[in-house]
């Protein structure tokens, strides 16, 4: 965290090493339920830290449409940006490859005013074991 100009604190690299070590972004309810198996971690000392490390530029931020948003790490030399696809029906986000869906931004950054900060794509629909229930 010495990077993000952050302390490591013990709840700072438990909320991290949860996120990190999943491949596929995370809720706050789901990292909190993860924490509270094994530590004595508050909820609001959990989005605490996820707000301090989204801040910095550690952790990702994305949106599910509604008031919710899941977490998952930063954009980084290791760790390239990349799509989601977020399920309507259960809920799950799932992280797509970097290839599956390209986005060229150049001529929006020719052609916006203001400072482009993040570029998001979220895909919604049905995954595939909601589909499969679908069809039942």
């Amino acid at each position: 965290m010495s990077n993000a100009d952050l302390v490591a604190t013990a709840n700072r690299i438990q909320v991290l090493e949860i996120v990190g070590n999943n491949t596929f972004p995370l809720s706050a309810g789901d990292i909190y339920a993860i924490l509270e198996r094994t530590s004595s971690i508050n909820r609001v000392t959990v989005y605490r830290i996820l707000d301090l490390l989204v801040e910095h530029g550690v952790v990702d931020r994305i949106s599910t449409g509604g008031r919710a948003f899941y977490y998952g790490i930063a954009p980084n030399e290791h760790h390239k940006p990349h799509p989601h696809f977020y399920c309507r029906i259960c809920g799950q986000m799932d992280c797509l490859s970097p290839e599956s869906v390209t986005v060229d931004i150049a001529p929006l950054l020719k052609t916006y005013p203001g400072r482009i900060e993040k570029v998001e794509i979220r895909i919604d629909g049905i995954c595939k074991n909601c589909a499969k229930v679908e069809k039942k």
